[in-house]
């Protein structure tokens, strides 16, 4: 496998992990309400989560929507409920307080969870999958270049998360940035509502996560 090919393959990956998007704003609000170690579950979850579906993409998986149509859309209008419920999530964030009881930080599962209801990142992994798989081998190096990657690029805005969160020490200028990090998740379901079945073909989207 020719340097080329990797270099190619880790600027794919590093672009579709590193720029703004669902996941990374969760991760961002992790960081920000529960520090840099709590944020790690649903870090590692999105990671292995879009590894994994990648690699079963890789081997077939696709094939279901070709056959299904139906599924993309089921698939479609739930990621859309789990956004809606996740910027729920952000937005009823509990104050840093000494009385206050926190809410629980983003698991691994929830992580994990925003890759396989997110169309965006289906079509991101058909995509990478068709532009350098040719054999077995081709797809297994993606796939670790993938997790490499999806993990310290997410990591990174859970620890711009933390680097926030221990410079905001008002309540309401966290409250505030809590319902703002909502509100763009709120934004990405309607994105996501709107899209046609047109909008997802072709190309990988600008962001994934």
């Amino acid at each position: 496998m020719s340097p080329a090919l990797l270099l190619s393959m880790a600027a794919f990956a590093l672009a579709a992990s590193l720029t703004p998007g669902p996941v990374n704003l969760v991760a961002l609000n992790a960081g920000l309400n529960h520090g840099f170690r709590s944020s790690l579950r649903h870090v590692t979850g999105a990671s292995l989560g879009f590894t994994l579906l990648l690699v079963l993409i890789g081997l077939g998986l696709q094939s279901l929507f070709e056959t299904l149509p139906l599924a993309g859309v089921v698939l479609r209008w739930v990621g859309v409920a789990f956004l809606l419920y996740m910027a729920a999530m952000l937005a009823l964030s509990k104050d840093r307080e000494a009385n206050a009881v926190p809410s629980a930080a983003p698991s691994f599962w929830q992580g994990a969870l925003m890759q396989w209801l997110n169309p965006e990142a289906w079509v991101a992994s058909a995509a990478a999958v068709s532009a350098y798989t040719r054999e077995v081998i081709h797809l297994a190096v993606l796939a670790v270049i993938f997790l490499i990657l999806c993990q310290a690029s997410v990591s990174i805005w859970a620890a711009m998360g933390h680097w926030l969160g221990a410079r905001l020490t008002r309540a309401h200028h966290l409250r505030r940035l809590n319902q703002a990090m909502a509100a763009l998740l709120v934004a990405s379901a309607l994105a996501m509502a709107l899209m046609s079945p047109g909008d997802t073909a072709g190309a990988s989207p600008p962001s994934l996560f």
